[in-house]
């Protein structure tokens, strides 16, 4: 079997390991950042859309996406866990491991993906009330959720084609794509919902048809028979040696994930408590929080994928400094935009509400609190990236669970018991979680920078 890396992926190697760490970490991570920036606009407007529809459409796909966001966890957390260990046997040279492993991990996508639509398609109102979904949510929504597990399907593949792109540092192809695919969400979606007065449903068909786009263009890309990258049949491996270093970053990363987003719709279901349109306000609470931590999230990314290849080609110490750079960026990030959806938090939550000003009054008493989260957050992704480039993944688990389960779902149940604050409480407990956060990575930053220092720059 050959496989052999194209005179790009020679370049790109070259570079990772031997130029300057901030050229490296501003080259993989800054279009990251930028197609994460704007699939949060998109995303924003598309809630905006809803909101044309009715403010209960709003809240039924508010409730839904943390559902779909549970279930893509699989997913994702194998796209993360997977991909690390691609660039690391890029980093060190191992090209034909490469190949084995971009081609197995697709397979695993295929099967997760199977048993996935199998399990759920057929049975959706159960599953639906057993996530405890208001019966008006799974009224209007429970079709839009069955054409969003096909879609889901299709975004495992896509997720694993990102991060192999990621890995060769093709992140310019990454946000050309998904630039592509966002527009073509966005234009069908406006189509369905102004000029044909679509419900939901006709949304989840934009967000199938759009990823579509994204999946047609991995099977062209990855189409390169004797590339490394390439997907071949005859490179899948079930072999417990190529899968198992494989499963076991991917699986605390998918346990994680989905734990997180489950947790979220813990957090939706507890609110309810104040009324439908609560959930619906933190969604779009959520959704504004985003336009910080997403640009972070995508610095998250990029510094995860150099900081793995570097330590395949061992250089521990230039994956320590891509991490100290990511870190800097994260909190300038996360002060200036927090600053920015403030002054203008107003403007942003009455574009939501569809002319309702008490729901935006409840947007914006919500957001308020969560942006205190804005460099917290960026800390606690920045860390996140370099436990992942490292392989700690079973760090990462505890850290996200400790978010969701420790931080947020205890904290809003004292709101709801022993306070009257009312619907205060869903912002109150975002803020209280994501300041939370970011102090619990800075304890795990400083206990794991002197275990990468003894375990490997001793050495050097």
């Amino acid at each position: 079997m050959k496989a052999e890396l194209s005179k790009k992926d020679e370049k790109f190697l070259a570079f990772s390991l031997g130029a300057p760490v901030w050229k490296v970490v501003l080259r993989v991570s800054l279009p990251l950042a930028l197609y994460q920036s704007l699939n949060q606009l998109f995303k924003i407007l598309d809630s905006m859309m809803a909101a044309h529809i009715s403010p209960s459409a709003v809240s039924a796909v508010a409730y839904l996406s943390q559902i779909n966001l549970t279930l893509s966890a699989l997913g994702g957390g194998l796209a993360v866990g997977a991909s690390i260990k691609v660039s690391q046997a890029y980093g060190a040279g191992q090209f034909e491991l490469v190949k084995r492993r971009v081609s197995t991990l697709f397979a695993m996508c295929a099967v997760l993906g199977a048993a996935l639509l199998l399990v759920l398609a057929p049975n959706a109102a159960g599953f639906l009330r057993l996530m405890n979904t208001p019966e008006e949510g799974i009224k209007e929504g429970s079709t839009y959720f069955v054409i969003e597990l096909f879609a889901l399907v299709v975004t495992f593949f896509n997720n694993v084609y990102i991060a192999i792109e990621r890995a060769r540092g093709n992140s310019g192809r990454i946000l050309r794509l998904n630039m592509a695919v966002i527009l073509m969400k966005l234009g069908l979606t406006a189509w369905f919902v102004y000029g044909l007065s679509g419900g939901i449903t006709l949304i989840s068909m934009a967000t199938l048809i759009s990823q579509g786009l994204l999946f047609l263009a991995a099977v062209i890309n990855l189409n390169q028979k004797d590339n490394a990258f390439g997907f071949s049949l005859k490179a899948i491996s079930m072999k417990w040696n190529i899968m198992a270093p494989m499963l076991r970053l991917s699986f605390p990363v998918m346990v994680e994930k989905m734990a997180f987003s489950l947790g979220k719709v813990v957090v939706n279901s507890m609110s309810t408590v104040y009324g439908e349109l609560t959930v619906g306000a933190l969604g779009i609470s959520n959704n504004i929080g985003g336009i910080t931590t997403t640009p972070q999230n995508g610095f998250q990314e990029g510094a995860s994928a150099v900081i793995s290849q570097n330590l395949g080609g061992g250089k521990p110490k230039r994956a320590l400094q891509a991490f100290w750079w990511t870190l800097g960026i994260n909190i300038g990030l996360g002060a200036v935009l927090m600053t920015f959806s403030l002054l203008f938090v107003g403007p942003i939550t009455r574009m939501f509400a569809g002319g309702d000003l008490e729901f935006a009054e409840m947007i914006a008493g919500i957001y308020c609190y969560e942006a205190l989260g804005a460099i917290p957050l960026g800390i606690n992704s920045a860390v996140l990236g370099l436990l992942y480039g490292f392989g700690r993944t079973k760090i990462t688990l505890v850290m996200n669970f400790c978010r969701v389960f420790v931080f947020r779902i205890p904290v809003l149940w004292a709101l709801q018991t022993f306070t009257d604050l009312g619907s205060s409480s869903a912002g109150i407990v975002m803020g209280v979680s994501n300041v939370c956060s970011g102090l619990l990575a800075v304890l795990i930053l400083l206990i794991e920078v002197k275990r990468i220092k003894r375990t490997y720059c001793a050495t050097q």
